[in-house]
């Protein structure tokens, strides 16, 4: 079997596709696949640190102003659109694929229009609840749909095929173990609460997480790891303001980035988080009861639409960031964890939603169009 997968812009569309190649390749080592990426991308790094071949496009997306340098920024994303075009038909033409795969980012639009016109399969996989324009376009001409959660179906035509597969969750995710990962870690049998805003790091979960770690640095009721991001560099010093002495706080983990996250997830009673939808893959895959703090910055606010899914299930709340305080971010964690029964309904209610064969699902769904097209 030979493959494309176009990916790119966020971690969230370029590690299911990553996860699903190292399935195909364990299913079919004799398999050739090749990624199609956004020249400058962080896919460019991603795809070759996992040891597959990436070719490089330049597009990018459209802005939504009419601003001197919005209007320049949309020429040039114009002549990109064309350009990107051509160089993705001619890629695909020399390396002569059997289905192409898109799990979104402005690079899937080309790729797989340049696909479609050439008679190539292609089938799309949608990470969140809320699909993307570009997603919604290409569902148009594609031979199947996935879907991560089953609330995006109504967002896409009625005439889409499609099926829910879930998001490629990571093995050790699946495997992670809540005793070992305490033991490991050196946690005790205190509550535990996980917190981060991804690898950038973000401001108001920060600054809303501060009067928790502060207050557990006084009263020591509670265990927590918080990752304050790229950007959060203040936050130690936010929490020394807060009247919390680190040096003397051993309950506290706090650090710039989380490079153990199953670990620490695992261990966790409670995360806090944002709502990408890998991440809440993982949540579900454990069980974990969360408060989910979407971001406002994203494409059509899609990060609420994955937290609403969680919370209409009885599996999460949710703090919308422009009513995030740190008094009331406190309220709901104790709530949570002053109510055993609670904690229990959520974790049930999140591993009812979990989907830990999302590999298998997409690997089949892509056999089965190819024998189709045979």
């Amino acid at each position: 079997m030979k493959i494309i997968f176009a990916c790119g812009g966020t971690a969230g569309h370029i590690n299911p596709a990553l996860a699903v190649a190292g399935f195909i390749k364990e299913k079919e080592p004799r398999s050739e696949i090749l990624f199609i990426g956004n020249a400058g991308g962080m896919e460019e790094r991603l795809v070759t640190n996992a040891g597959f071949p990436i070719k490089l496009i330049k597009i990018s997306g459209f802005a939504r102003s009419l601003s001197p340098k919005a209007i320049k920024k949309n020429i040039q994303t114009a002549v990109r659109t064309l350009t990107s075009s051509s160089a993705a038909k001619k890629i695909i033409k020399d390396f002569n694929p059997d289905i192409v795969v898109g799990t979104g980012g402005y690079v899937a639009g080309p790729v797989l229009h340049a696909a479609a016109g050439l008679k190539i399969p292609t089938v799309i996989h949608e990470q969140n609840a809320y699909p993307g324009v570009t997603n919604k376009m290409l569902s148009k001409t594609a031979e199947k749909v996935m879907l991560a959660i089953a609330d995006a179906r109504e967002h896409f035509d009625k005439n889409c095929d499609c099926v829910v597969t879930g998001n490629p969750v990571r093995r050790e995710i699946i495997n992670a173990d809540k005793a070992e990962a305490r033991l490991k870690l050196g946690l005790d049998s205190r509550p535990v609460v996980l917190s981060f805003g991804g690898s950038l790091g973000a401001q108001r979960i920060n600054e809303g997480v501060a009067d928790l770690v502060a207050r557990s640095a006084k009263d020591k009721a509670y265990q927590h790891i918080h990752a304050y991001g790229k950007y959060g560099s203040f936050f130690p010093e936010l929490l020394k303001e807060k009247g919390a002495d680190l040096d003397n706080s051993p309950n506290l983990d706090i650090r710039e980035y989380i490079d153990n996250m199953a670990e620490c997830m695992a261990a966790a009673d409670i995360v806090i988080s944002r709502a990408g939808a890998i991440t809440l893959s993982e949540i579900q895959a454990l069980g974990k009861p969360s408060v989910l703090i979407p971001s406002p910055n994203v494409a059509e606010n899609h990060q609420y639409h994955n937290a609403m899914a969680l919370v209409n299930n009885g599996a999460a709340e949710i703090i919308e960031e422009k009513d995030l305080t740190g008094e009331l971010l406190i309220e709901k964690v104790d709530a949570l964890l002053k109510n055993p029964e609670k904690l229990r309904e959520y974790t049930e209610n999140a591993r009812k939603m979990a989907i830990v064969d999302a590999n298998e699902r997409i690997y089949a769904v892509i056999k089965q169009v190819l024998k189709q097209y045979k």
